[in-house]
């Protein structure tokens, strides 16, 4: 599984050289940015080492990349985010620290002003399997994967400042069906494969600078069903750091907070920071 998934980046690598060479062909037409980081950290203590501490390695690939689209009053904006994290603790099995797919693409034709009418689409799930903490099998590819479609008004003031309404969305969780055998899973219900659900969703962007060559990007998605408790907000909200320490050197942090009552009735957080290689293209 592990060759796969290195597989599979080098895939979306081949596929952002290429929307690049594109992007080269039509400059007036296509806008690309994006980063390909490693981060990784090691640990290590002899046997006569007092201290205490366990040895251990860890390591980080990312993949985040932006292609965007422009002609007259039409956009279309598209990002691919990839990460994928392991860690080898002296003594214990390696296990999985980072994992996520996802694909958000938004169609807006100009309105008036910063107003666009929009479509958008949106797409998450992760590359590998997954386990709790007592060694059960609890997730793998493509389940659960999540789809999110809907027509709405996107307010976007720049590349780096945008907010999408979406009073009319299609919400899709699919699973297998062997993780709802006994009981409910990730939303979808007992014995079922999947879950439908129609809402409003509002999607946020913001990046800015904070100093020279340190940046904060900001994502945030609400989702609200209309079907089963509409009060009950869905949350996802993304925080990237990236620190450039040179051409081929960098720092990052990620930090991910989820609240989805159907899934589990607490805030889910994610937090990974490293240092490592960067390429930019």
């Amino acid at each position: 599984m592990k060759k796969t998934i290195l597989s599979f980046f080098f895939i979306l690598v081949i596929i952002s050289v290429t929307a690049q060479e594109t992007a080269n062909d039509t400059v007036k037409l296509w806008t690309k940015n994006g980063n390909i980081s490693l981060l990784f950290n090691q640990t290590a203590f002899n046997n006569d080492w007092l201290g205490g501490g366990t040895s251990n390695l860890a390591g980080n690939l990312g993949l985040n990349y932006d292609f965007n689209y422009k002609k007259g009053n039409v956009v279309w904006d598209n990002k691919i985010i990839a990460a994928y994290g392991l860690t080898k603790i002296k003594g214990s099995e390696t296990s999985k620290t980072d994992d996520r797919l996802e694909l958000n693409s938004l169609w807006g034709k100009k309105a008036k002003g910063d107003w666009y009418y929009s479509l958008f689409f949106n797409f998450k799930t992760q590359m590998d399997v997954g386990y709790d903490k007592d060694g059960n099998n609890i997730s793998h590819f493509f389940s659960p994967a999540y789809f999110q479609f809907g027509p709405g008004m996107w307010w976007k003031k720049s590349d780096n400042l945008s907010v999408n309404f979406s009073p009319a969305t299609a919400k899709l969780i699919v699973v297998h069906p062997h993780y709802t055998e006994f009981g409910p899973s990730f939303g979808v219900l007992q014995g079922d494969s999947s879950r439908f659900e129609f809402g409003a969703s509002i999607s946020g962007y913001y990046k800015f600078n904070v100093m020279a060559n340190v940046s904060v990007e900001n994502r945030l998605n609400l989702y609200s069903n209309y079907l089963d408790n509409p009060q009950n907000v869905d949350i996802d909200y993304q925080m990237n750091v990236f620190l450039k320490i040179n051409k081929y050197l960098s720092a990052n942090v990620a930090l991910q907070a989820i609240y989805d009552d159907n899934s589990v009735k607490a805030v889910q957080v994610r937090e990974v920071f490293g240092l490592g290689v960067n390429y930019g293209f």
